[in-house]
Parts: structure tokens; C-alpha cells; sequence
């Protein structure tokens, strides 16, 4: 089965899956095969503050990273279940309008890693680092392992 599909197709998908993000404000997805940008609006993810709310963020962020290894497998040719493993948040600055994750696929050994893992256990590791910025200004930076593994039927 063919699962490679396009940002739009993906998100289209991701809203079925992750019925939160169709509250979030969340725009069209900016995907190239090696990096993603998921950008949201502040409005609803507004806090008290009037700027936004760090729980919008870090969801934000780990979906950005859950999404990256999803789509990295899918063109692949894998439906995996992909899952946060642990992270870490460190809030930078108040974001005080719409704001977007990026995120980037690792260096080409890490991924060779993460690749062989995937063949001889079924199961692998990918650490990411996500930044979520306002322009080009960091308001949130998430470390992450994100954990891959096929599908139990």
C-alpha cells in the first residue's frame, strides 16, 4: 500500500485523527520531505495573558515532531504508530501572535540508525528538536524522542 500523500492530504487525515488541532486554528502544513512547519493562529490559543497559551505550544510542538516522523515512514512506504517517548519544554518568550513549529529530520547517520532499528526490531527511536517561533523568534524550544513501531494487527 502506497502511503506516501501530500501536506494537505496529511492534515486532512490528521484533523479525523487528533480532533483537537480543529481548534487550534492550525494552517496549511509546509512539508519538503525534510522539514515541516505546522502554523497556528493565537486566537484560540490565546491564555489570560492575552499571549499564548504554553499547553497550545507544547501541543503544537509535539504534534509538529509526531507528524515529521509520521510522514518520514509514510514515505516510506510504512504505516507505523508513532508515539512521544519523552521530552523536554523550555519556554523562551511570550508569543503574542500566530505562531508556527519547525521541525527538521536529523542528519543523515541518525537516521541510518533510526532506518536499521525499524528493519531488525520493528521499532525505533528519533530524537527531534522542535522550535516554535513568532516570525523568526524562538518562544519555545521542545527536545524530544519520538518512538516508531509497526502496527500490531
Amino acid at each position: 500500500m502506497d502511503y506516501q500523500t501530500t501536506a494537505d492530504e496529511f492534515l486532512a487525515w490528521l484533523r479525523t485523527q487528533i480532533p483537537l488541532i480543529n481548534h487550534m486554528g492550525v494552517k496549511p502544513l509546509q512539508y519538503d520531505g525534510h522539514s515541516l512547519v505546522m502554523a497556528a493562529e493565537l486566537a484560540p490559543n490565546i491564555n489570560d495573558k492575552g499571549t499564548g497559551f504554553g499547553g497550545s505550544l507544547a501541543t503544537i510542538a509535539t504534534l509538529c515532531g509526531w507528524s515529521m516522523v509520521t510522514l518520514y515512514r509514510r514515505e516510506q512506504g510504512f504505516d507505523n504508530d508513532v508515539v512521544i517517548h519523552t521530552s523536554e519544554l523550555e519556554y523562551l518568550s511570550p508569543i503574542t501572535g500566530d505562531f508556527a513549529a519547525h521541525v527538521s529530520l536529523p542528519d543523515a547517520e541518525a537516521l541510518a540508525v533510526f532506518d536499521a532499528k525499524m528493519a531488525e526490531r520493528g521499532k525505533g527511536r528519533l530524537a527531534l528538536e522542535i522550535e516554535v517561533r513568532q516570525q523568526e523568534k524562538v518562544a519555545l524550544r521542545l527536545k524530544g524522542n519520538y518512538v516508531a513501531m509497526e502496527k500490531k494487527r
